[in-house]
């Protein structure tokens, strides 16, 4: 068995990951929010919905979602009025977290398009299949 090389794909497939993850983090923290807070956002943006509905979506438990929710409230990004064609209670985003949830969008697009840039259309899709292919793979 060989041993692990800092020359490996894996190895540097880790470090990309590493990298991109901090990068993109960046935004979140010089607006004073924490990871996680933008999948809230970016999911509320979509669409309102109710606290168990975006619990379940993000795959946390309501309890752990709770003091999050109510940081966003604090903080203006998010706030509780009837959302749905039945106007049921539930989360909405207000106009600053639209407009947060903007800017943390174009630094996504940002950073992938500086990471993918000087691959063809045809790479960028083989590449994403292949690491789609790869997550299934370690999710066995």
């Amino acid at each position: 068995m060989s041993r692990p090389s800092a020359h490996s794909n894996l190895y540097r497939l880790i470090e990309a990951g590493q990298l991109a993850h901090q990068a993109v983090l960046v935004p979140l923290r010089e607006r004073g929010l924490e990871p996680g807070d933008d999948a809230v956002l970016f999911i509320l943006a979509r669409h309102g919905t109710d606290d168990a509905d975006l619990a379940r979506e993000l795959d946390i438990e309501i309890e752990t979602l709770t003091p999050r929710i109510s940081r966003l409230i604090e903080r203006d990004l998010v706030t509780r009025q009837a959302v749905g064609p039945l106007l049921t209670p539930g989360l909405a985003l207000t106009e600053r977290g639209v407009r947060i949830r903007n800017r943390l969008a174009e630094n996504w697009a940002e950073l992938e398009k500086a990471l993918m840039g000087e691959l063809k259309k045809k790479q960028r899709k083989s590449l994403g299949e292949t690491l789609k292919r790869f997550s299934a793979l370690l999710r066995l």
